[in-house]
């Protein structure tokens, strides 16, 4: 079947007989592919069906689907002209793996984030009301989602009645980490419930034949089934009470029955909410039965599964300090935002169950959270992905900073991110949080870095941020380095070197790298940042005022960030010149860090070129 979807709308063509083949040409497409290049697998499986059905009763591109956090788009790129190119799926220049609307006119945005996904779809349907367009928006958005503060925001503000807008609520009863909270109980109870529609359109249909009454009788009845909807669907008054129309639940993978459901709601010509039941890994038995080990995966064989890996990373190194921190400190808390798993915390939640917090998707109140805590004598420490920084700037200030209270926030994926692209990568916390006064920052480049510099953070009632890459600590002679007294700087080469590269974390490998290509051309010593602000300006200062060039080195934004804090220090104060490398006026894109690196200059062999040019 799948060979006859080349273009977008190509699966109305289709026999319904014929969808259920098409189904698993697709699932084992998106298995294939996922096991040779990585990606989200679980969530994508269980909304095969769904997607089909969707793009069976919406005429794309015209009509417009959104989806939240935008992964679990694989069925859609296959069914929208990327079927050929999908085996280059996270690889760098081939398919995306989040929607990204500069890849095709199908995808509505260049998601990779939660919550957005109705506030922008409510956006985009009033503009179509206004320009006079009768096309729909739709919204998939997961159960966990429902965390998200944003989704109510935007709720409370789609009672429109004329706007064409669906909301498809994807119950797989599982998010990224387990769902927590009141909602996840909320939807528990919906999931219990009975699904009335088809009932409900036969009669209609049949009051519709009746001459004179069948009008009257179809309104009365309609009382009858609102009664029997409230006493059948309690929870839906939720949704009822914010002026939504709610249609549900319905079989996720019965493509009939969605359909159906997606019709009717077309229908309304308002805000709808239909709830969809699926089954996360669906049609791959090991990804049916751990959903949590199948959500994002590496390189994987298809017979075997998913085997865990045995490496050591940051994330781990982490979860180990705060385990043996909360052995000796009672008032140690530590809270995640649905990310026990990816920060390493997993451990910790089950030794610790009264001291973690997963206050699911929502970065913003685990700020303020954790605010509380501090001010109630606890020492918090957040966990949160760098590429989810920016939506804690907020509570970072006004709730801590301002407050003068102390926090911990543990920033995992810094710096550049492999494979998912322009939403993931941790290129801008530092530009961010040095804007904040009172935050330090540091960036370990070691597992030994990471635990001085955690036990420091902790303990000292300040704003701190520690941030550290995705995987593990890479591997070369570090014998040479010499910290100061207080281990924030360590240095790296000859004294009076002609040229000195500042840099931090884990480019830092890249930096001594380059200075061995250059050994028999120029002499170059590296002074590498632990705690990369605020600056230790006299001793850094004392480190570069010599040197003929000082090479300033940053796997981050140039806007704001440390390398251009010591330019401007620098200015007047040095003999040299000065360069700065880093990312300056763009986004990553997907690719592998290697890659990466090179595209950005930062590899070692470019490093070692571009001072060779300007010594």
């Amino acid at each position: 079947m799948l060979e006859k979807i080349n273009k977008p709308n190509d699966v109305k063509l289709l026999k319904e007989d014929e969808l259920d083949t098409l189904c698993g040409e697709i699932r084992e497409k998106i298995i294939n592919t996922v096991s040779v290049n990585g990606g989200h697998l679980g969530s994508n499986l269980g909304l095969v069906e769904t997607t089909v059905a969707l793009h069976r009763v919406l005429n794309l591109p015209e009509d417009k689907i959104i989806f939240d956090v935008g992964h679990q788009c694989y069925t859609h790129k296959i069914l929208t002209g990327r079927k050929d190119e999908f085996e280059t799926l996270r690889k760098m220049d081939g398919v995306s793996g989040f929607t990204n609307r500069f890849e095709s006119e199908c995808d509505t945005l260049t998601a990779g984030h939660s919550g957005p996904s109705v506030s922008t779809g409510f956006g985009i349907a009033k503009a179509n009301k206004l320009a006079g367009k009768d096309c729909y928006v739709v919204s998939v958005v997961g159960d966990g989602s429902f965390t998200n503060g944003m989704i109510y925001e935007a709720l409370n503000n789609c009672c429109d009645k004329n706007v064409n807008f669906i909301i498809v609520l994807n119950d797989n009863e599982m998010s990224i980490s387990t769902n927590v909270g009141n909602m996840a109980n909320h939807f528990s109870k919906l999931r219990t419930s009975k699904s009335y529609f088809k009932f409900k359109k036969k009669l209609k249909h049949a009051f519709r034949k009746i001459p004179v009454v069948g009008r009257e009788l179809e309104r009365f009845f309609a009382r009858i089934k609102n009664f029997l909807k409230r006493t059948l669907v309690p929870s839906d008054g939720f949704f009822a009470s914010m002026g939504i129309r709610f249609l549900g639940p319905v079989d996720g993978h019965d493509i009939d029955k969605l359909e159906d459901v997606f019709n009717e709601a077309k229908n309304y010509n308002e805000c709808c909410i239909v709830l969809v039941k699926t089954k996360k890994g669906k049609g791959y038995e090991m990804a049916e039965n751990h959903p949590e080990s199948y959500h994002s995966v590496g390189k994987f064989e298809t017979d075997a599964g998913v085997v865990p890996k045995n490496t050591y990373t940051f994330s781990d190194c982490f979860g180990d300090i705060m385990l043996e921190k909360a052995k000796q400190d009672s008032s140690l808390i530590l809270l995640t935002a649905a990310m026990c798993e990816g920060t390493g915390l997993l451990r910790f939640s089950n030794e610790f169950p009264d001291k973690f917090f997963d206050v699911g998707i929502a970065e913003e109140h685990e700020i303020a959270f954790a605010s509380g805590l501090a001010a109630g004598g606890m020492k918090p420490v957040c966990a949160v992905y760098s590429t989810f920084a920016q939506r804690v700037y907020d509570q970072v200030m006004h709730d801590v900073s301002i407050q003068g209270l102390g926090l911990t926030l543990a920033l995992d994926r810094a710096g550049f991110v492999p494979d998912d692209g322009i939403t993931h990568q941790g290129l801008f916390d530092v530009s961010l949080f040095s804007s904040i006064p009172g935050c330090s920052i540091y960036s370990p480049e070691t597992y030994d870095e990471m635990k001085d510099v955690f036990s420091r953070a902790v303990d000292n009632g300040k704003l701190n941020v520690v941030r550290y890459p995705k995987g593990c600590m890479m591997n070369y002679d570090r014998g040479e380095f010499v910290y100061n007294g207080n281990k924030t700087i360590s240095v790296c080469g000859e004294d009076r070197a002609q040229v000195v590269i500042v840099t931090y974390g884990r480019v830092t490998q890249n930096a001594y790298g380059a200075m061995k290509l250059l050994k028999d051309k120029v002499s170059v010593k590296i002074v590498k940042l632990v705690k990369c602000y605020p600056l230790e300006e006299q001793e850094l200062l004392e480190q570069i005022k010599d040197a003929s060039l000082v090479y300033l080195l940053e796997e981050g934004i140039k806007s704001g960030g440390v390398a251009e804090k010591i330019a401007c220090l620098s200015h007047g104060k040095i003999v040299g010149k000065i360069i700065v490398n880093a990312v300056d006026g763009q986004y990553a894109f997907h690719a592998t860090t290697e890659q990466l690196y090179s595209h950005f200059g930062m590899s070692q062999e470019k490093i070692a070129r571009q001072i060779q040019e300007n010594i």
